[in-house]
């Protein structure tokens, strides 16, 4: 299994529209981060969590020609946003893309996208089958997801654990019961906003903190506001366990 993580920021992120810190101005391609998704191509198939508003851009810039399926977290539109450009996949493979996500995103994506799920169908519009899933096991292509749920804040967010490697963004909950799911997990990227206490993300400290806890063999931060600092120097202060992940990287498990 291949992870690439297709972008690492947020949307208070780099570069910010008018801001002149340090990190905006930074010219380590590191800082420069679009919004938080990761590709996953295992047994020649090809997966995507989120199609935030870069989705465009990450795919064309990865070189990634198939899509088999899309996978959300929540139904927030830095996770949504680039839903439509799914319909480039419909094009080349000839065939409707699988979604999957709870009933609650699939309402929202519903709702958001009306013009995609019209009984009246536009040419050329996306061409997609809903899936929805709940907090259990599921397959795609023979592939297991293990949806684990934590909270952002209030909301609830779907992580996911795919053989040995776990993805969980958006977060600054998770229970005991279903951290018990993330335990024993090789790779695991985790969400770590900023330095600062925030009201729906972990912090830096907050996150070494689970990682601690969970003790992965390698963990990768993302979802990064430009609060964050500069890449190399806070990698300085974590363990060589721990990294700050950063567009394009490529995890092999």
């Amino acid at each position: 299994m291949v992870v690439t993580l297709l972008g690492t920021g947020t949307s208070s992120g780099v570069p910010l529209i008018g801001c002149a810190c340090e990190v905006c101005r930074s010219l380590d391609f590191r800082d420069k981060r679009l919004r938080t998704s990761i590709h996953l191509a295992i047994d020649g198939k090809s997966f995507v969590v989120d199609t935030g508003p870069d989705f465009r851009q990450q795919m064309l810039r990865t070189g990634i020609n198939r899509l088999d399926a899309v996978i959300f977290t929540h139904e927030h539109k830095d996770h949504t946003a680039g839903l439509d450009e799914v319909r480039a996949y419909n094009f080349l493979q000839g065939q409707d893309i699988p979604i999957y996500a709870d009933r609650r995103v699939l309402n929202q994506l519903q709702t958001e996208y009306a013009y995609i799920f019209a009984e009246k169908k536009y040419p050329g519009i996306p061409r997609l089958q809903l899936n929805e899933i709940r907090n259990e096991v599921f397959e795609i292509e023979g592939v297991r997801f293990t949806p684990i749920d934590v909270l952002h804040h209030r909301l609830p967010v779907f992580g996911y654990r795919i053989h040995n490697f776990t993805y969980l963004t958006d977060l600054n909950y998770i229970s005991d019961e279903e951290l018990e799911k993330v335990y024993g997990t090789q790779i695991l990227v985790l969400d770590a906003l900023q330095i600062e206490p925030h009201i729906s993300h972990f912090t830096l400290d907050q996150a070494v903190a689970l990682v601690e806890r969970i003790r992965p063999e390698q963990t990768y931060f993302v979802h990064m506001s430009h609060k964050i600092g500069l890449h190399r120097e806070v990698e300085k202060r974590l363990p060589l366990s721990i990294r700050l992940g950063y567009d394009g990287l490529k995890i092999e498990i």
